[in-house]
């Protein structure tokens, strides 16, 4: 008589699959993994005894290690909704902030692939899933008015700003849980006061931190600074945000581009879209 199997994970999907193998079950299953255990823990062999197939069915779905990651990265941004037709822009981004911090709030062992793998595999070569909440926040923006370009700084600026604050919200703080006082449950006390005063005053401030709050107000500085550039108009884009480099569009410019394209004509390659 088979005994029930100790992990997790194998348990988990004994209860909620008939056991036949597909990418999205063993994509499910590597994010179980990974929220239990964390992602060093996450292997083909070991996702293969959770899944009870053979380690070789796996590389059908994906084709080494990086590949799973990716595709468990794809699997937690599939959840992220980005409503298009929004009419008020900025409310939905506020709402898309909302989201991406609860997806990572419920997938912490996650927030390092959403944050890191990106940088790992050029733009085209990404999961597609994990470009549709680009493409739906461009969509977005380019139907309230901004032009391409612009839409596409403000994209990098909110999740410039989500990423930095997840995983600033996630880092540990607590050095004795056991404690009271917030100086000595931080640690801080063994900061020297003569070069760090400043730090050790904020304290309570750091024990008492709220991300949700902390994420209201970045939202409220980041989404303030947006609104404050010329209102964009169907018909009229308009560059968002202060610092946005303004594409070559000037006397000259065209000429410049053409030249360009020439230039990488004559060495055989196709412009590049940037």
């Amino acid at each position: 008589m088979p005994q029930t199997p100790a992990d997790p994970a194998v348990r988990e999907h004994a209860r909620h699959t008939d056991g036949k193998l597909s990418r999205e079950r063993m994509l499910a299953c590597a994010l179980e993994i990974i929220d239990r255990e964390g992602v060093e823990k996450l292997s083909m062999r070991r996702l293969a005894r959770a899944l009870d197939h053979d380690p070789m069915s796996l590389y059908r779905y994906a084709a080494n290690k990086a590949a799973l990651l990716d595709g468990v990265a794809e699997t937690v941004l599939g959840q992220l909704t980005v409503d298009s037709a929004d009419p008020d822009w900025a409310a939905q981004l506020r709402a898309v902030a909302r989201d991406y911090r609860r997806l990572a709030l419920e997938h912490p062992n996650v927030v390092p692939l959403l944050v890191t793998r990106p940088l790992a595999t050029p733009l085209a070569l990404r999961p597609r899933g994990t470009l549709r909440p680009l493409e739906a926040v461009l969509t977005l923006l380019t139907r309230a008015g901004f032009d391409g370009p612009g839409a596409l700084h403000i994209y990098r600026a909110l999740f410039g700003f989500l990423n930095g604050h997840v995983l600033d919200e996630l880092q540990e703080l607590v050095d004795n849980p056991e404690e009271t006082d917030d100086l000595l449950r931080l640690g801080l006390h063994r900061l020297p006061l003569g070069e760090f005063p400043l730090l050790r005053s904020l304290a309570t401030a750091l024990a008492t931190y709220d991300g949700a709050a902390e994420l209201e107000r970045g939202l409220d500085i980041l989404l303030t600074g947006l609104t404050t550039t010329p209102t964009p108009r169907p018909g009229k884009p308009t560059n968002a945000g202060h610092g946005h480099r303004t594409p070559r569009t000037t006397t000259g410019a065209g000429r410049r581009k053409s030249s360009g394209m020439e230039t990488e004509n004559r060495k055989g390659k196709a412009p590049s879209p940037h």
